[in-house]
């Protein structure tokens, strides 16, 4: 009787588990959807508003701030996300110390920022908005501290009201600097009215909701066990700047602010379209930690689920973008920006590896394998920074995009190799599954390159889509048991 009843409870735990993953999965994803979007729509308004040269010390200002991000953060992140899905009762002790080294080091690392901009000789313009961007990672690390509570406690709806917010008002007062032409500086200070938003927002809500408290403490030997915990992930962390942002930076230097702004039209689309595995892995890495504890079948399953829903939704993305991209470029964002084509093009295709690395990072981590997964990221970072140092001379933003494709495919498959060790996932379901997908995708990029010289890319898109998802059906990529689960999903059912 006893064993009965502790199995229902098990099958009972699991099925509320499974369906908040899935009510926090569906909000996460479509508020990040939104943001995105809105996000995306902000950045066509800048780019058509200003010049290239100006859209690169633009899009140079914000990668060089979030390069230093690294030092607030720490891996800390990682920590009070973990802790506080093991132990409800430990957020309020962890979050209160991780503030208090945040206050510490935020001087610091302004104060570095300061210097570092200065040392690399830059404009005044480019030094001034420097100085703006610092302030809001700074600020922005606190939000991210609070909503890392939140996902912990596996609840994302606030951080999904908030992402969206925020971006709203970045919108509407971005809007308005750009109607009256108050420049660049005033411009990228419409990000320290989000960050003020997002602070107080999701620091009300934790308060209010769990009763944990943006109270910082400076118990020193706390302090230094969560920077012990947190080291493994500390390097990662300054490993995936340098290889996401040392791009940009490394352009700059290179070449010129024309070059930087016509890459940065290619990865803005890029990085938009990244928000479903941004999603996934915010909701799948607390399911991760727990079931590394309780069940490795499960474990096994989440991530082969992972991988396979992410390849569905990344692969028509990628070569949907890649036949469309010469029809796309010039009308939405300028004529001035068609260089934008190939680079966009290359990074389309580092994009459905870009998917697929989300839950093989998460899976990593909360198998505790932090350390292997941060030394992983270390030689993809030296590999980066070298590939991006021989071929930007020679290629220019077309080289970047190109270390980038290269980068993204070495970090995934040395990733996957090691996940085989932790777990026994399906492989067989997932190379039979990628040949479906793959057979769809010629489908339907044959069907919109048919198509993009009779209709406008409106039309061609859903089309497109249409073809695909039509084809995966009739080769059994998907089957009904699939969409009733999206229907369920959709109507939040359990």
């Amino acid at each position: 009787y006893l064993k009965i009843v502790k199995i229902y409870n098990q099958k009972t735990i699991q099925q509320k588990t499974h369906k908040k993953l899935a009510k926090n999965t569906f909000f996460f994803t479509i508020s990040l959807a939104v943001q995105k979007a809105i996000s995306f729509l902000y950045f066509i308004l800048i780019a058509r508003a200003i010049s290239v040269e100006d859209l690169g010390k633009y899009s140079f200002a914000l990668s060089f701030a979030t390069i230093f991000t690294m030092f607030l953060d720490f891996g800390t992140t990682q920590i009070l996300v973990r802790e506080s899905a093991r132990n409800k009762a430990d957020s309020q002790k962890y979050l209160s110390h991780v503030l208090g080294f945040k206050l510490i080091v935020s001087l610091f690392v302004y104060f570095l920022i300061v210097l570092m901009v200065n040392l690399m000789g830059y404009p005044e313009i480019t030094k001034r908005l420097v100085y703006v961007t610092g302030l809001v990672i700074i600020l922005d690390s606190f939000s991210i501290a609070f909503y890392s509570i939140l996902r912990g406690l596996q609840n994302l709806i606030y951080e999904s009201y908030g992402v969206i917010i925020n971006q709203i008002i970045l919108l509407v007062l971005g809007f308005v600097v750009l109607k009256l032409h108050l420049g660049l500086v005033v411009l990228i200070s419409v990000y320290l009215a989000g960050t003020l938003f997002n602070l107080f927002y999701s620091s009300l809500f934790l308060s209010l909701k769990y009763k944990v408290f943006p109270k910082p403490n400076f118990s020193k030997s706390l302090i230094w066990k969560i920077l012990k915990l947190s080291l493994p992930f500390a390097i990662a962390g300054v490993f995936i700047r340098l290889y996401s942002y040392m791009d940009v930076i490394l352009l700059s230097k290179l070449t010129n602010d024309e070059a930087v702004g016509i890459y940065s039209v290619a990865y803005k689309v890029t990085f938009a379209l990244q928000f479903i595995g941004v999603a996934f892995s915010a909701a799948i890495y607390p399911a991760f930690c727990k079931y590394f504890v309780s069940s490795k079948e499960m474990l096994a399953k989440s991530f082969t689920k992972s991988i396979y829903y992410l390849l569905i939704i990344s692969a028509p993305l990628s070569v949907g973008i890649i036949t469309i991209a010469d029809k796309v470029i010039g009308p939405v964002f300028g004529a001035g920006y068609t260089a934008s084509i190939l680079p966009l093009q290359i990074l389309m295709v580092a994009l459905v590896i870009i998917f697929l690395s989300f839950p093989v990072g998460a899976m990593l981590n909360a198998s505790n394998k932090q350390t292997a997964n941060t030394v992983i990221l270390g030689f993809i970072s030296v590999f980066n920074i070298i590939s991006n140092l021989i071929l930007i001379p020679i290629f220019s933003y077309n080289g970047a995009a190109l270390s980038a494709l290269l980068s993204y495919v070495l970090l995934f498959s040395i990733g996957l190799f090691l996940v085989g060790r932790i777990i026994d996932y399906d492989k067989k379901y997932l190379l039979i599954s990628t040949s479906k997908i793959i057979i769809s995708c010629l489908v339907m990029g044959l069907v919109v390159m048919g198509l993009k010289n009779n209709l406008h890319f409106i039309f061609v898109i859903p089309l497109g889509a249409l073809a695909y998802f039509i084809v995966l059906y009739l080769v059994k990529g998907f089957s009904k048991n699939d969409i009733f689960q999206l229907r369920d999903l959709l109507l939040k059912k359990s």
